[in-house]
């Protein structure tokens, strides 16, 4: 895949595909699927399901960061809630889930899951460019950049997100699992209007059995 700078110049495509095995699933089930699981994406197979929530405005983020949060950073929280139908665990490798963005009809950019440290030193950075026409380089945050006071608003920033992430990753047989995975977006939010979210390498825990991977795209609700 091409590494590419993001470009304030792009051509949205909106779109909403759920797949589920090959097959789209229509409207009115996904509407079903999100009314259960209190979001708006989901995707559905082999037992699993996993709902996409993108946190896009600051009052999202208020129940969980009073203080300072991800957004102002011009970070993405995704909400993920993954629900577990089988008669055995599942496992999900956290650190693997992507999201893909589209710059333009030719480039897009695949970029990997923020830590709790990654999002507190984007946020408290003194030099973090907020400017989204500036040219910048994909992530990680690009070496030369100061690093901020890790004190203890930092600290406490870090263990907000942490509590908030995804918190194992391991979902019981017949149980639900929800938290956030955090992207770096640099504000950019209308890249969300055509993005997909990635999820491979999950399995059975038990049989060791491989479930194939989600790729869920979504169009992200201005009103939200």
């Amino acid at each position: 895949m091409r590494t590419v700078y993001y470009s304030p110049m792009r051509k949205i495509l909106a779109e909403l595909v759920v797949v589920a095995m090959g097959v789209c699933v229509t409207p009115a089930v996904a509407r079903a699927q999100s009314a259960t699981m209190r979001t708006s994406i989901v995707d559905s197979h082999e037992g699993v399901t996993i709902g996409v929530d993108p946190w896009t405005s600051a009052s999202r983020y208020k129940g969980k960061f009073p203080k300072k949060n991800p957004y102002t950073g011009g970070i993405v929280a995704l909400h993920l809630t993954i629900r577990n139908d089988n008669d055995e665990p599942i496992r999900i490798s956290r650190e693997r889930i992507r999201l893909l963005v589209q710059l333009d009809e030719e480039h897009r950019q695949e970029l990997e899951p923020l830590t709790g440290d990654d999002v507190a030193d984007a946020v408290l950075l003194e030099n973090h460019q907020k400017d989204p026409t500036l040219r910048r380089s994909p992530l990680p945050l690009p070496i030369g950049r100061a690093k901020p006071t890790r004190d203890k608003h930092w600290e406490e920033l870090r263990d907000a997100c942490q509590d908030a992430a995804l918190p194992s990753p391991v979902i019981a047989p017949h149980s639900t699992m929800e938290g956030l995975v955090y992207f770096d977006l640099r504000g950019e939010w209308d890249l969300l209007d055509n993005a997909r979210v990635y999820v491979p390498d999950l399995e059975r825990m038990s049989t060791k059995q491989a479930i194939s991977y989600f790729d869920i795209g979504f169009h992200q609700d201005s009103t939200n």
